[in-house]
């Protein structure tokens, strides 16, 4: 009956972010189908706030699994890019990205939203302020050194695959041509096979919690009986959870409703989200890519930026009245019924449906099976020349 009760909880998740999900995945693919990352590349050679900012949005441009963006930020990182500009893209990747947006607006509410996106960009700017304060040429380049011997950690394959258009011409022609429609649906289901894991993760961890765990245990553990300690455990606590929990990328988002509903600090929730980039396998990840010394200076730095970043948004959320009082939430207390999320979900899995059709008319499940390969085990553009390939075979 406890395990029954935990699927439903973790089901009806699933249900009330299944079409925020869809359509932005579907939105981000859209994005990367059109930005290229061969050319951002080049772009990220410095820590000046032009490279950052460019760092930002092709991270906003990018998919949104922390994998993923940790072995793309380290493929930028041995092409050139800075340091800095390589982490920035990470935090932008995950916090910034779209689909993040759409399924907290819909789960949690606008607030949570506006906090996320706020919050991130705060994040952005203050590491690059701690990064010019601590990081050293030496720890750089020992760092450098240990990313060249090319450790592979996950998505290395979908980090290394760029099926963007690249030609000149109207933008609205390179939108609507058959090309894109190809890049669009490897990019929507290749994103997908990237974080189902992790979005499964989090709802059945969030569906057990919501059904197992009392709520007056998280009263307690967040000290909800005293709003002004909450406030102040809730950003340095937030994190921590996020380091245990193993859960990354938008399959954190259910769990973090969970927290809310359980009363930690609004803070708290926005620094527990941010932390998908220090959970324990992606810290493993850091120490074979960069090795121990940048593992530990990227837990502290990031930790440090995060838990600062949840402060200073319920410092700003405080001050303007636009912290929610409301800890009802939807999917955890209301189940299912016929109204406009079921309508909306019906329409997003009719695009995925139509997606999923065009990815595997197109030669898909090939380039799925070379995601978790590392760069140098792909023969020499392989997703590039069969995207076009089976494009002119659709087009001739």
């Amino acid at each position: 009956m406890f395990i029954v009760k935990a699927l439903l909880s973790a089901f009806y998740m699933l249900w009330e972010i299944l079409w925020p999900l869809i359509f932005g995945f579907a939105l981000s693919a859209l994005v990367q189908a059109l930005v290229s990352r061969r050319t951002l590349a080049r772009l990220l050679g410095g820590t000046g706030p032009r490279h950052l900012a460019l760092a930002t949005l092709f991270g906003i441009a990018s998919s949104s699994c922390s994998y993923a963006a940790v072995a793309l930020a380290r493929s930028l990182f041995r092409k050139g890019a800075s340091f800095t500009a390589a982490m920035v893209f990470e935090l932008a990747s995950t916090n910034l990205v779209i689909e993040l947006g759409l399924i907290l607006l819909v789960l949690l509410g606008w607030p949570f939203m506006l906090a996320q996106y706020l919050g991130g960009l705060l994040m952005i700017v203050l590491l690059a302020l701690i990064f010019r304060l601590t990081l050293t040429r030496a720890l750089v380049a020992r760092a450098q050194e240990q990313a060249e011997r090319g450790l592979s950690g996950r998505m290395e394959g979908h980090a290394a695959m760029d099926m963007s258009l690249e030609e000149n011409g109207p933008f609205w022609r390179r939108l609507w041509s058959g090309r894109a429609f190809t890049a669009i649906s490897h990019y929507f289901v290749m994103d997908w096979a990237a974080v189902w894991t992790d979005v499964l993760l989090g709802l059945l961890i969030a569906g057990a919690l919501a059904a197992w765990v009392p709520d007056s245990f998280w009263r307690v553990f967040f000290l909800s009986g005293n709003p002004t300690l909450a406030a102040i455990e809730g950003p340095l606590l937030g994190p921590l959870v996020a380091i245990i929990s193993f859960v990354c990328s938008v399959g954190n988002v259910p769990l973090a409703a969970v927290l809310w509903h359980g009363g930690i600090s609004f803070g708290g929730l926005v620094s527990f989200i941010f932390a998908d980039l220090i959970v324990l396998p992606i810290l493993d990840i850091y120490r074979k890519y960069y090795g121990w010394q940048m593992a530990g200076y990227l837990l502290l730095t990031f930790y440090i930026t995060m838990a600062l970043a949840g402060y200073l948004v319920e410092l700003l959320f405080s001050l303007l009245g636009l912290i929610p009082t409301q800890r009802t939430v939807a999917a955890i207390s209301e189940g299912l019924h016929w109204n406009y999320t079921t309508v909306l979900n019906l329409l997003a899995l009719f695009l995925a449906a139509v997606l999923v059709m065009r990815f595997l008319r197109t030669g898909g499940l090939t380039m799925l099976a070379m995601m978790n390969q590392s760069p140098g085990e792909l023969s020499p553009g392989p997703h590039a020349d069969e995207h076009r390939s089976h494009e002119q075979q659709k087009t001739s």
